[in-house]
């Protein structure tokens, strides 16, 4: 029963929602069942209930029948999926005012008509949407004008240019944004797939009159910084345009744009410029602001993470306090302590509060084992400042039998095999060994799965 899809869509509902659904299954003019009303009622109060227990709490003394019930339960999701499509429905008042407009036309009532046409138009226009679903809206608009058009007179084909330039907006952004996509997957996955006619769509994209339409100008410069890395210019021009597009865009896909911009940031970063850690936390900072990064008003732990990463890189540490604390209750209830224990404890060791940092990390209970991890790396990093090395050869013998014992690390086992490794070399050096140092700070900066490098480096530098 837990598996039915009416189940798990019922238990999908927010308390709101559920308030809703109620309203709405006991409306005549959707529903005109009580048992579909006491079903949705049982379905809801119960976390796994019995077919037959179910079965008797709405049909008490009959005898049981399968089939009536599977039937009672389909007719009830298809009930559920109705009031799902008519709150999108209800989400975009032009979509509303639109269907008002095809009323009006189909019934061939033209003032009623001309009335809904033009307050439509004026709502359309009025907001600050300019994606491409206000481009759809217009497209839609005008063709029910044409077709009303066309009835009262045959001959009057004027509209039709029009259309045709709103659906070339249409295409061209709808087109970019698939190459966009797929540039940034053969950014990340080394392919070289193209969409069909790509060249022909860019070349059409960057001409004048399409350019500078907001639909396509984002995706046009998400596509170039994405294909030329190596040339800043692209990346600052998306930021600037990210920006300036604020409200024009759905939050979703802000949402995207943004990640893209970011991903964008740590390729660089990975490579060795360390400057676009600002950028990134530019971009950051300014989706923060506007609740891009937020999904149904959910923060994720590992933006979460990233966030606080380019903070401290930065050197912005009142900041990052103000995020750490300010975000927590955004972060999934089940990562809220473990992430916020974490990144505070982040913080505390770049301010050298090394008491701060061994009190929140001992007390902490990291049950995801990369998150374990990163804690034991910066207990690790903390013992070392402390300079207290009995407690730090134990501390990397408990976290090599971890390492060992977790199969699910993968490719992340070496990276931390080479840390433990390389904290061992650091404890057994002497400070007059100068050709040790060197010859260790080398194979640092040789190895190539190591994500604490710069720590191991910082460290070498002081001691030669």
């Amino acid at each position: 029963m837990e598996n039915s899809p009416v189940f798990t869509l019922i238990h999908s509902f927010t308390p709101v929602e559920l308030r809703d659904v109620r309203k709405f299954l006991q409306s005549p003019f959707f529903n005109q069942r009580q048992d579909i009303i006491d079903l949705f009622e049982a379905l809801a109060a119960n976390q796994a209930p019995e077919k037959t227990a179910l079965w008797s709490q709405l049909y008490p003394g009959t005898a049981f029948d399968d089939q009536k019930l599977r039937l009672l339960m389909s007719y009830l999701h298809r009930l559920l999926e109705q009031y799902l499509t008519t709150k999108e429905a209800a989400a975009e008042p032009l979509d509303h005012q639109l269907r008002l407009v095809v009323a009006y036309r189909k019934r061939g009532m033209a003032n009623a008509f001309e009335r809904a046409y033009k307050t439509l138009e004026r709502r359309l226009e009025a907001q600050t949407l300019r994606n491409v679903n206000y481009h759809d809206n217009r497209y839609l608009l005008k063709w029910e004008a044409h077709q009303l058009a066309n009835t009262l007179n045959p001959n009057d084909v004027s509209r039709l240019l029009e259309l045709s330039e709103e659906v070339e907006v249409i295409y061209l952004a709808q087109k970019l944004r698939l190459i966009c996509l797929l540039a940034a997957h053969g950014a990340v996955y080394q392919s070289d797939f193209q969409i069909d006619r790509q060249v022909e769509v860019l070349a059409r994209a960057e001409q004048k009159q399409f350019a500078e339409v907001p639909a396509i100008a984002l995706n046009l410069h998400c596509y170039r910084m994405l294909c030329n890395p190596d040339e800043e210019v692209h990346f600052l021009r998306f930021k600037t345009l990210l920006f300036e597009q604020a409200g024009r865009f759905y939050d979703e896909e802000m949402h995207g744009f943004y990640i893209l911009a970011i991903n964008y940031c740590v390729r660089q970063i990975n490579a060795g410029v360390s400057r676009f850690y600002r950028e990134a936390l530019e971009l950051y900072k300014e989706a923060l602001s506007k609740a891009y990064l937020l999904e149904n008003g959910v923060l994720s732990r590992f933006t979460y993470h990233n966030v606080v990463a380019a903070g401290l890189q930065t050197g912005e540490l009142d900041w990052v306090r103000y995020f750490i604390n300010e975000y927590k209750n955004q972060l999934e209830k089940r990562y809220r302590e473990s992430s916020f224990s974490f990144n505070l404890a982040r913080l505390e060791y770049a301010q050298r509060n090394y008491g701060f940092v061994l009190e929140l990390l001992q007390k902490a209970n990291y049950r995801d084992p990369l998150l374990n991890l990163a804690a034991k790396t910066l207990l690790l990093k903390t013992y070392y400042d402390l300079g207290e090395h009995e407690l730090l050869q134990s501390h990397l013998d408990a976290m090599r039998n971890y390492v060992h014992r977790k199969r699910v690390l993968g490719y992340h086992r070496s990276n931390y095999l080479n840390i433990i490794r390389y904290t061992e070399k650091l404890t057994q050096l002497h400070r007059s060994d100068r050709k040790a140092i060197a010859a260790l700070k080398n194979a640092v900066e040789q190895e190539t799965v190591l994500t604490e490098k710069a720590f191991f480096q910082n460290v070498l530098h002081v001691m030669q």
